[in-house]
């Protein structure tokens, strides 16, 4: 760490008497629990602090964060002379870190969005006076308030200015508060052991949304199925594609009973999808007066990266269903490169087919795990039996059997095992939905029996079958009774980047209870320890976007590209009903450092319209309490929303693109906010003069603020410009100082019109991109050009990670 005591050339010194001005001011709103600056739940930085020491196991700050913390520590104690220095260096070493404390949102008092935030966190009344005693003179290099520049030699104003409502948040006392500090970082749990869990809307009107998957292709796409025959095509932004991704409603057999079983029921693709096309269906179809379950192929369209070549089914496997229940309906690759193929029972009740039930007879497919191999399929058989097959030896039983013994597993998945260690990776997780008294999960294994119908969960079903010796049947891992639950729908082992607590824990849920549950293995024992998860209470939740309910009827779980754990769920369980909605699930406790878990999703190429996800669901029971600063007249409150509002809507933003919702996290605002309006001044005497080199779109047919022609303005004139050499980054220039994130295209020889009442101000642009404007490009000179009209140039600018056709 820099330790400077001498004096250097061009810096003012002064002794803690003097005064100097020093701009330090955020603008975020706080919430009354661990939350940072940037609306987020904090973290543990991956590299260790070297300055905010104190924060370096949990905090706000990442490594980054509290280098620039450093650099301002010393541009302002730079200003002292060594006794001001040895007096005051701790203190604002101390200030200053506490944008890395947990607390640091409620210690900015940030509550409300209207009200800037505190330019020095509250102080406890003891601390405040004893810093004043010594330092008062470097309030004004922490803070531009002039209501502190004010007060500053009054130690009473000054210090009740610097309180806050709730002093168990004040520093230094927060530090001692064993109530809030005792379990900071971890899940928090309430007084009967509930996980305190919250939501973000990913997706709704769903008719049943049954499997959400991804193509592992690197998009970052997410691909939702109905019930109904209806595969929907999500982009990263959650927008959704107007088209569907596959549409098989008139083959697909189902119903609008509430609680039919039948339907579009699996969704998986090939794990080489992104270079053979292939993914895999699962649903239940009427051949005749029979009812069967079928396991399809589908290429993706030659045409389209986002629609399914329909013409290209192959039917793989088809198997009668004695009744209309008990469907199964689950698909999965294991890490082996096999699919699985999860299948009922059969349906009604007790397995009553056969004198054992189809369940434990392997010459039935019925209430099985199946494993075949669908690889090297274009000639020849649509599938192989895999050489490893537990029983392809065994008289009368059916080769493609890999486990046997299940009721009907609805819902299994696969652990990508840990980031760090790959413990666990492959295992299969199946929740088996059961009959009369207990629900169970169950880990699936080569050739094992898993008990029904000798047993349900741990209990005897069959009580002749269940005193059978050679039963050799795998106990659940977990099982609970009816009283909790009656219809198990199993989840996934949580192996996300972004929610570190929640490593290593399955959670699962009940379609009929709607009880969200979790289980977690003790490494040292062997068994797993159970949780139920609640969505938090109080303010756990009170994050932007994030919601605490959901509805009941959970139906399935997923998880994305990036292994983010989501869960389907509906308030109406029926075919027909658009009440279901995807949820992904958040750990309000502790995330993972900034930075981290980024990855740029690969473009995707749409040819569909696009609906912007709009969110509907919305936090219950939580009323953030306004905050009144003392002393403050209501002039001096700043409404920085209103005026970033005003000043985007000057910028032209584009008008197909949905306003920020409730459901989208806010980036991190590391820079400070300068240039507040003053006291008594209206918003239009704070809009900035034109400055040389701003850019307005015109000439659009439908007037749309995307895209346009480029008219510049320079030494007090707007022109146009030349596209000579007009290319994509200098439309990435221009789109980006219009406030888009980026241009689609850059528009040549007038395709927006000829701006003929205008000067050719600009021509033979060439930029690199990152300007800021195209007067910092190389060009042949303001007014210099060998162009006409006809070359006027434009651009097409948007804010999606998805290139648009045009």
């Amino acid at each position: 760490m820099r330790r400077c005591y001498g004096k250097a050339p061009g810096h003012l010194w002064l002794s803690p008497t003097g005064i100097l001005s020093f701009w330090f001011l955020w603008f975020t709103p706080v919430l009354l629990h661990p939350q940072c600056l940037d609306f987020k739940p904090p973290f543990r930085p991956l590299r260790e602090l070297e300055f905010c020491v104190m924060y370096k196991e949990f905090g706000c700050c990442d490594f980054q964060k509290d280098q620039e913390l450093m650099s301002k520590y010393y541009q302002i104690m730079d200003n002292f002379d060594y006794y001001g220095y040895a007096n005051c260096a701790g203190f604002v070493q101390e200030l200053l870190c506490q944008e890395c404390s947990p607390y640091a949102a409620h210690l900015y008092d940030a509550e409300d969005p209207s009200t800037p935030i505190r330019s020095i966190p509250g102080l406890c009344p003891d601390y405040c006076a004893h810093f004043w005693k010594k330092c008062n003179s470097t309030f004004p290099f922490l803070s531009d308030d002039p209501h502190i520049t004010k007060v500053q030699h009054d130690q009473t104003r000054l210090c009740r200015y610097l309180e806050l409502d709730d002093t168990d948040y004040c520093y230094p006392h927060i530090l001692s508060n064993q109530q809030l500090t005792q379990n900071l970082g971890r899940v928090q749990s309430d007084s009967d052991g509930c996980l305190q869990l919250c939501l973000e809307e990913v997706a709704n009107g769903l008719r049943n949304p049954l499997a959400m998957v991804h193509a592992n292709d690197g998009t970052h796409r997410f691909f939702v199925a109905e019930q109904v025959g209806l595969v929907w095509t999500y982009l990263p932004d959650r927008s959704k594609l107007e088209r569907p991704f596959l549409n098989i409603t008139k083959a697909v057999l189902t119903s609008s009973w509430e609680g039919d079983e039948r339907g579009f029921l699996g969704l998986i693709f090939h794990p080489m999808y992104k270079y053979n096309g292939k993914l895999y269906v699962y649903y239940s179809v009427e051949v005749g007066f029979d009812e069967r379950i079928r396991i399809s192929e589908f290429r993706v369209s030659s045409n389209d990266m986002n629609m399914v070549d329909h013409s290209s089914e192959r039917v793989i496997l088809e198997i009668d269903e004695p009744a209309s229940n008990h469907n199964g309906g689950q698909l999965l690759f294991g890490d082996d490169g096999y699919l699985y193929i999860f299948t009922g029972d059969g349906g009604m009740a007790g397995d009553p087919f056969g004198k054992y039930g189809n369940a434990q007879n392997k010459s039935a497919l019925l209430g099985k795990v199946l494993r075949i191999d669908v690889d090297d399929n274009n000639r020849g058989p649509l599938y192989r039996i895999p050489s490893d097959n537990p029983f392809i030896h065994e008289r009368g039983a059916r080769p493609e059997v890999y486990a046997y013994g299940v009721r009907n597993m609805w819902r299994c998945s696969v652990d990508r095992g840990d980031p760090r260690t790959k413990e666990g990776k492959g295992r299969i997780f199946c929740g088996d939905v059961g009959q009369n008294k207990f629900e169970e999960i169950d880990i699936i294994e080569k050739g094992r029996n898993y008990g029904w119908r000798a047993k349900e969960g741990f209990s005897c079903y069959d009580k002749k079958l269940c005193a059978n010796s050679s039963l050799d049947d795998v106990l659940p891992i977990y099982a609970y009774p009816h009283k909790m639950g009656k219809s198990v729908t199993g989840g996934y082992v949580y192996r996300g980047c972004e929610y570190p607590n929640l490593n290593g824990m399955y959670i699962f849920g009940d379609f009929m209870s709607g009880r969200l549950m979790s289980l977690k293995e003790d490494r040292y024992t062997g068994q797993w320890r159970y949780n139920e998860i609640c969505m938090g209470m109080g303010l756990t939740c009170a994050f932007p976007g994030l919601i605490n309910n959901y509805h009941q009827y959970i139906i399935s779980f997923a998880e994305d590209e990036a292994g983010e754990l989501y869960f389907m769920s509906t308030g109406i369980p029926s075919a027909t009903s658009p009440s279901g909605v995807v949820y992904k699930v958040v750990d309000p406790s502790r995330r993972a450092p900034p930075r981290q878990c980024h990855y740029d999703p690969v473009p995707v190429r749409v040819k569909s319209n696009l609906i912007k996800f709009i969110p509907q669901e919305t936090l219950i029971g939580v009323e953030p309490p306004s905050k009144t600063k003392p002393e403050v007249q209501p002039t001096d409150s700043y409404d920085w929303l209103q005026e970033l509002i005003d000043r985007l809507g000057e910028l032209g933003p584009d008008p197909t693109t949905a306003a920020p919702t409730t459901t989208t996290t806010r980036q991190p605002k590391n820079s400070r906010r300068k240039g507040r309006r003053r006291k008594g001044k209206s918003r239009t005497e704070t809009v900035p003069e034109l400055q040389n080199g701003a850019v307005r779109l015109v000439g659009d047919d439908q007037g749309r603020n995307d895209r346009g022609r480029v008219e510049i303005y320079i030494n007090g004139e707007w022109g146009t410009v030349c596209d000579d050499l007009w290319s994509t980054n200098n439309a990435a220039v221009v789109c980006r100082q219009l406030g888009f994130r980026h241009a689609l295209k850059a528009a040549k020889n007038s395709e927006f019109g000829e701006g003929k009442d205008l000067r050719i101000l600009l021509d033979d642009v060439q930029c690199e991109g990152t300007e800021s404007s195209l007067l910092d490009c190389k060009h042949a000179g303001v007014g210099v050009h060998n162009c006409a009209h006809y070359e006027d140039a434009g651009v097409i600018c948007g804010n999606s990670d998805y290139i648009v056709e045009v």
